[in-house]
């Protein structure tokens, strides 16, 4: 597993309530599917999973797999729960839909590492496939260590699939990378892929940034495995002012999700989201730099 793993973003009704338009959220996989990327995993933050019920969590997932049969990108179904009762429902759901792997926040209800290795070690023994360990979500001022992840990779077979978002990341994947590819298989960064051609360069194994640019982020992947530098540069520099914009400007994300067609509102469970002239004419002058990258 590596490449471009995009973290899908969940569409929503304008409607009371705004409850997820499902059409939308499968019509998503068909986009990242044209995008070319390596592969796609909901709900994560991303996804805005915290602000979804249990029953579309496993609606969604349900919807996900059905539409990613017989598309290329590997689907990881995310887990995640604040504490190891919760997360083994949502593991026991994904299993019956045999996704190509699953992943799993800490718990953020826990209080002690005793408790994160209970939980991952519980994720892995019901898992029938690579389960991934995402760094960071879980309890405030407790992110697990290099040591404990390489500890869970040996005992387990099927564990050692990271991303890593837990500071300093440099120096933690660097840390990780020195046990692949056995027991450690893959580390991947996230993010929105901030760091991702100096990740590269280091030779870690890929990235899970948010879909509205999966196209561009999939193009550059392929031109890294080209070894055409001087193009990653140029189509990571037009990226990186969208990434900064989406810092600067409340709702990029979500404003570039109706604007490209992919969704059919900007709706958000985080906010309402409205802009100025001003701001509109900002994200579209820096999304002009990146269209000619666009595949879909």
């Amino acid at each position: 597993m590596r490449g471009a793993f995009i973290i899908a973003a969940t569409p929503y009704k304008d409607a009371p309530g705004k409850p997820i338009d499902f059409d939308d959220l499968t019509g998503e996989v068909d986009f990242l599917d044209r995008c070319g990327v390596q592969g796609m995993v909901w709900p994560q933050m991303a996804s805005e999973f915290s602000s979804l019920t249990k029953d579309e969590r496993m609606q969604g997932m349900e919807a996900l797999a059905k539409a990613a049969k017989g598309k290329k990108p590997a689907l990881v179904l995310g887990v995640q729960a604040p504490n190891q009762a919760e997360m083994l429902e949502y593991a026991a759901h994904a299993e019956k839909l045999e996704p190509d792997a699953v992943i799993a926040m800490p718990p953020s209800e826990a209080t002690s590492l005793d408790e994160y290795k209970a939980y991952y070690t519980a994720l892995c023994k019901l898992a029938k496939r690579p389960v991934f360990i995402q760094t960071t979500g879980g309890a405030k001022d407790l992110e697990p260590p290099v040591e404990m992840i390489v500890e869970l990779a040996r005992e387990f077979k099927n564990f050692g699939y990271v991303k890593e978002e837990a500071k300093p990341v440099i120096e933690r994947l660097t840390e990780l990378a020195k046990y692949r590819p056995d027991p450690i298989k893959t580390v991947f960064s996230g993010a929105a892929g901030k760091g991702w051609t100096y990740e590269m360069r280091l030779g870690f194994d890929g990235t899970m940034p948010g879909a509205m640019f999966a196209d561009v982020y999939a193009l550059l992947w392929e031109l890294h495995e080209k070894g055409d530098l001087d193009q990653l540069r140029e189509v990571f520099s037009k990226l990186l002012l969208m990434i900064n914009l989406d810092q600067q400007i409340p709702g990029v994300r979500n404003y570039t999700f109706q604007k490209r067609g992919i969704f059919k509102t900007s709706i958000s469970r985080r906010g309402d989201y409205s802009w100025t002239d001003a701001q509109k004419a900002e994200i579209d002058w820096n999304l002009e730099g990146l269209r000619p990258y666009f595949r879909v």
